[in-house]
């Protein structure tokens, strides 16, 4: 067994694991997590990612962040999406708070799809 089997078999990882932010085409917002943001973000793209981005796309990466385990990726995950849109746009560095200039804005009282979609990947 090699090594990349053993560590893909105890959660761990011999390369790279990001969590990411993507900004749909209606400017709504979309995080996740993977071992290869390129192809990901091809992945969305092309409609066979997320089943939420399926339908809002294109897809623009905003915002990544890179850990040495698939399990730090994924608690970010859940961390950011736990976060209001406001916050989630503070991370990406978006200081945007003009309602015309942010075209995904929800309004007051609503959240945004992917908190409501715990399990998307």
């Amino acid at each position: 067994m090699t090594q990349e089997d053993k560590a893909s078999l105890t959660g761990q990882s011999t390369g790279q694991n990001y969590t990411y932010i993507l900004r749909c085409a209606d400017g709504s917002l979309y995080t996740g997590w993977t071992n290869d943001l390129e192809k990901r973000l091809q992945t969305h793209n092309a409609g066979k990612g997320g089943k939420y981005t399926r339908t809002h796309r294109p897809v623009e990466l905003v915002y990544s962040e890179c850990f040495p385990t698939r399990q730090e990726a994924m608690r970010r995950e859940v961390l950011i999406k736990q976060m209001s849109r406001k916050e989630k746009l503070q991370l990406i560095g978006s200081s945007s708070t003009d309602p015309a200039e942010d075209p995904g804005r929800e309004p007051e009282g609503q959240t945004s799809p992917e908190n409501e979609k715990k399990g998307n990947a």
